[in-house]
């Protein structure tokens, strides 16, 4: 996937998000709803999130450099995790201590037609970005199951844009139903407890992010399939014999490869690296993730 496929969703979550936050802050000071504060907060740090997400992703294509020799992918890791904490601190935290405070203060929800009618249209933005990402990762699912590309992909803008999208989805409806009920029944309890379930929400969904994030940023493999299909190349060139260790990373958008195999027969080094070369470039050629390869002969 490219990495302007991958800017898409986040513009698109970006957009819906700004719209949001807008309406959402004017709900809140008209009703005086913790709930739709929290909301409210809650859209501008994830609009704060995109722009970091862009800011990471164009700092991640800067080229290799003497520093750098293997370029800046892993910023985008990076930038990634720092969306991640933010969503714990300032969504999840934030949203816990409003409707903690609610609860003390038992202020009632002003207008509450507004509230509801901007929870309503928020809703109806959020699942427009929310199928703006999907549509995006369905591009490079590639037949895969949602939850085995889920559990594997290396693509942590997507990841952490899908998170943001159904975190925000079930905050919106959790604080659609905690209004309504704190209307009906007349007690400003429910917005309150409307807040804290959000703020629980937002918590789990970046502590996942967190998990993810951090095992990309200590260094993690690529794909299981691309190993696959890496192991299925080599093994299938007639003048490999064995195939002793692989070792794959994954850089950002890029792989690096490193190997040890064996080469049929007695050859002398400049066959040798005839044969890798070849390999080398055919592997690129058919998997074009791969962007540094080092594969050396051994006879072990």
């Amino acid at each position: 996937m490219s990495g302007h496929d991958s800017a898409k969703a986040v513009y698109y979550a970006l957009a819906a998000n700004f719209g949001i936050a807008i309406a959402k802050s004017i709900a809140a000071l008209m009703t005086r709803s913790g709930s739709m504060l929290a909301e409210a907060i809650h859209s501008f740090a994830d609009c704060s999130n995109q722009l970091l997400l862009l800011f990471g992703m164009k700092r991640a294509q800067r080229p290799p450099d003497k520093n750098h020799p293997l370029g800046y992918g892993n910023e985008l890791y990076f930038w990634s995790f720092i969306v991640a904490v933010l969503l714990f601190s300032i969504g999840g935290l934030f949203s816990i201590y409003e409707g903690i405070h609610k609860l003390q203060v038992h202020e009632p929800i002003q207008k509450v037609w507004l509230a509801i009618g901007v929870l309503g249209f928020s809703i109806v933005l959020e699942s427009f970005s929310l199928l703006g990402a999907l549509t995006e990762i369905n591009k490079i699912r590639k037949g895969k199951g949602f939850f085995a590309w889920l559990k594997h992909t290396r693509s942590s803008e997507l990841i952490v844009v899908l998170g943001e999208d159904i975190a925000a989805i079930l905050g919106l409806v959790t604080a659609f139903i905690f209004v309504i009920l704190s209307h009906v029944l007349n007690n400003p309890v429910y917005d309150a407890m409307g807040s804290i379930c959000i703020g629980a929400i937002l918590l789990i969904v970046s502590l996942f992010l967190i998990i993810r994030m951090r095992d990309l940023l200590i260094g993690k493999s690529a794909d299981p399939d691309i190993q696959k299909a890496i192991l299925n190349h080599i093994e299938s060139d007639p003048l490999i014999e064995d195939i002793f260790n692989i070792i794959t990373i994954q850089i950002g958008p890029y792989v690096m490869l490193a190997g040890k195999i064996k080469i049929k027969g007695k050859v002398d080094i400049h066959t040798a690296c005839q044969t890798i070369n070849r390999m080398e470039s055919s592997l690129k050629k058919q998997l074009p993730q791969i962007r540094w390869s080092f594969i050396e002969p051994d006879i072990k």
